[in-house]
Protein backbone atom coordinates (compact mmCIF):
# COMPACT_ATOMS: atom_id res chain seq x y z
CA UNK A 1 0.00 0.00 0.00
CA UNK A 2 2.75 2.53 0.80
CA UNK A 3 4.01 2.13 -3.00
CA UNK A 4 0.87 3.08 -4.46
CA UNK A 5 1.01 6.21 -1.78
CA UNK A 6 4.59 7.01 -2.76
CA UNK A 7 3.64 6.76 -6.79
CA UNK A 8 0.33 9.01 -6.35
CA UNK A 9 2.85 11.83 -4.28
CA UNK A 10 5.56 11.81 -7.09
CA UNK A 11 2.81 11.77 -9.76
CA UNK A 12 1.20 14.84 -8.10
CA UNK A 13 5.04 16.24 -7.36
CA UNK A 14 6.01 16.16 -10.96
CA UNK A 15 2.40 17.27 -12.61
CA UNK A 16 3.20 20.53 -10.59
CA UNK A 17 6.38 20.97 -12.28
CA UNK A 18 4.68 20.52 -15.75
CA UNK A 19 4.82 23.51 -18.05
CA UNK A 20 0.70 23.66 -18.90
CA UNK A 21 0.21 25.84 -22.02
CA UNK A 22 -1.94 28.99 -22.13
CA UNK A 23 -6.00 29.05 -22.79
CA UNK A 24 -4.63 30.78 -26.00
CA UNK A 25 -2.02 28.59 -27.46
CA UNK A 26 -4.57 25.38 -26.64
CA UNK A 27 -6.98 27.15 -29.27
CA UNK A 28 -4.02 27.89 -31.51
CA UNK A 29 -3.28 24.42 -31.81
CA UNK A 30 -6.54 22.96 -31.68
CA UNK A 31 -7.47 25.25 -34.87
CA UNK A 32 -4.32 24.18 -36.60
CA UNK A 33 -4.81 20.16 -35.78
CA UNK A 34 -8.32 20.52 -37.50
CA UNK A 35 -6.86 22.97 -40.13
CA UNK A 36 -4.30 20.30 -41.46
CA UNK A 37 -7.03 17.79 -40.93
CA UNK A 38 -9.42 19.46 -43.37
CA UNK A 39 -6.43 20.32 -46.05
CA UNK A 40 -5.50 16.82 -45.86
CA UNK A 41 -8.94 15.15 -46.60
CA UNK A 42 -9.46 17.91 -49.08
CA UNK A 43 -6.51 16.97 -50.75
CA UNK A 44 -6.98 13.01 -50.46
CA UNK A 45 -10.64 13.75 -51.81
CA UNK A 46 -9.67 15.09 -55.10
CA UNK A 47 -7.00 12.45 -55.03
CA UNK A 48 -9.77 9.71 -54.53
CA UNK A 49 -11.52 11.66 -57.39
CA UNK A 50 -8.60 11.99 -59.70
CA UNK A 51 -7.82 8.25 -59.47
CA UNK A 52 -11.55 7.24 -59.74
CA UNK A 53 -12.14 9.36 -62.77
CA UNK A 54 -9.18 7.88 -64.13
CA UNK A 55 -9.76 4.41 -63.51
CA UNK A 56 -13.28 4.71 -65.66
CA UNK A 57 -11.84 6.42 -68.24
CA UNK A 58 -9.37 3.39 -68.46
CA UNK A 59 -11.82 0.72 -67.62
Amino acid sequence: MQKLVDYVKGSRLELKQVTWPTRAETTRYTILVIGISIAIALFLGVLDFAFTSILEVLL
